[in-house]
């Protein structure tokens, strides 16, 4: 798909669930947050419906996330049931590694393209503060376990906090890297939700850090998965260190993504608090012309770019709203 502004749409990301069984600070407060009935939330079959219609109109890569995806019951064989769907190419996972150990070999039988595991320190302590729980242990276990599966790539995304990350903190993460081989990537704090209110690191000030110890960092142009990020080779690493800095680096001209909330809200930025209403269309039983219909006009819709940089909170998501557990991060 192709939008007004000549970018091609190629790339969903489908929350299924707002549920989570972490805390972390820059995506919902320690005392969690009303989770929405289940009946708010779209069921498999209609997941499977709205890919069948992302693939017909020329989606081809689809990402599950949440809150976690894991916690949802039987999310294997959804995995299974994606892979099924014509002109769908790859489908891949965000987790916070918990749960990842336990179903990844049922994940891997569906046909898991690739893993995106979130890690934001490796202190056991700090993990603890920044997730309210001790977890530490059971994703590094989790880490150990997927890279038993050699052709499955494996990501670890990083959301470095001044509160958390000092430069030690920073330069183990990006070690994981030259112990195993997997991509550690350092992704900048959107002004979102409760993310407004936490100091993260710039993209260059890591290249600084990761430069102090190690002080070739060579560009990397291939491609290396579905979005925008930008990689670099460390002599040494079996991975690389890569960087999604959507906000001081904005990279919304060749944006190729759109997302699907865990509500059936078909949102085609993910700054912006509007969105169309798939769900719904759903449940109108609308045909698929009709339904393929909505989704080109929606993404006809897509801005050009996101304005996080401008003072313009009223088309902003707000803390009240959503946080990024509710979005669909």
């Amino acid at each position: 798909m192709i939008d007004k502004y000549n970018r091609q749409i190629d790339y969903v990301r489908i929350s299924v669930t707002d549920r989570c069984n972490l805390r972390c600070v820059y995506c919902m407060p320690k005392e969690g947050v009303n989770f929405l009935p289940h009946s708010a939330i779209m069921t498999y079959e209609e997941i499977v419906t709205m890919a069948e219609c992302f693939g017909e109109l020329g989606i081809r890569k689809i990402k599950l996330t949440g809150g976690e995806p894991l916690v949802r019951k039987d999310i294997t064989s959804l995995v299974a049931k994606l892979k099924q769907v014509n002109g769908i190419e790859k489908v891949t996972l965000t987790t916070n590694g918990i749960y990842l150990g336990e179903q990844l070999e049922a994940l891997i039988k569906a046909g898991i393209d690739g893993i995106n595991i979130s890690l934001d320190t490796l202190d056991r302590c700090k993990f603890t503060e920044l997730t309210g729980f001790d977890g530490l242990l059971k994703v590094r276990e989790s880490i150990n376990k997927a890279l038993a599966y050699q052709n499955i790539p494996i990501k670890i995304n990083c959301v470095p906090l001044r509160q958390y990350n000092d430069k030690d903190s920073l330069l183990s993460l990006a070690a994981l890297a030259k112990d195993a081989k997997l991509h550690v990537r350092f992704i900048e704090i959107m002004p979102l939700g409760y993310g407004k209110h936490m100091e993260g690191y710039s993209e260059q000030e890591i290249i600084d850090i990761l430069r102090s110890s190690y002080r070739e960092l060579e560009p990397y142009t291939e491609s290396l998965g579905n979005g925008p990020g930008k990689y670099y080779n460390i002599p040494g690493f079996q991975g690389k260190i890569g960087f999604i800095s959507a906000v001081s680096h904005e990279f919304c001209s060749s944006c190729n993504r759109v997302r699907l909330t865990s509500t059936g809200i078909l949102k085609t930025c993910l700054q912006y608090s509007s969105g169309t209403d798939l769900k719904a269309a759903l449940r109108e039983e609308r045909s698929k012309e009709e339904l393929k219909d909505i989704i080109k006009k929606a993404i006809d819709r897509k801005p050009e770019s996101h304005v996080f940089t401008k003072d313009n909170p009223a088309i902003s998501e707000t803390l009240e709203e959503n946080g990024m557990s509710q979005i669909g991060g």
